[in-house]
């Protein structure tokens, strides 16, 4: 048997409308955090998985999890593509205040 890494990736735009939103948003926050997910963006996380069995478990949990409102969006990917991905920045400030202007000693 051979493993083959795969990377889950979960998007989702949550409503923030109400109180009962905000908790279904930090639940479903939460479940991702507690099942060994991390935030890659505010509303983008992923996960390393073992193989397509394990892939689809954790889709199936994650279904069992959704928020009641909002969409929620999953991709799964080798860690090979994954590996692939291109970190992009804005343009650096470049403008260093270096001052002791606003020191306070204790």
């Amino acid at each position: 048997m051979s493993c083959r890494f795969m990377r889950m990736m979960v998007f989702f735009d949550l409503p923030m409308l109400t109180k009962v939103n905000v908790v279904a948003y930090n639940n479903f926050r939460k479940f991702l955090l507690r099942n060994g997910f991390i935030m890659m963006q505010k509303s983008v996380y992923s996960k390393l998985v073992l193989n397509n069995n394990s892939t689809k478990l954790l889709r199936e949990q994650i279904i069992k999890n959704l928020p009641p409102a909002g969409l929620v969006q999953l991709l799964t990917i080798t860690e090979k593509q994954f590996a692939d991905i291109e970190y992009m920045v804005g343009k650096s400030n470049g403008k260093v205040v270096d001052s002791m202007e606003r020191v306070v000693k204790l």
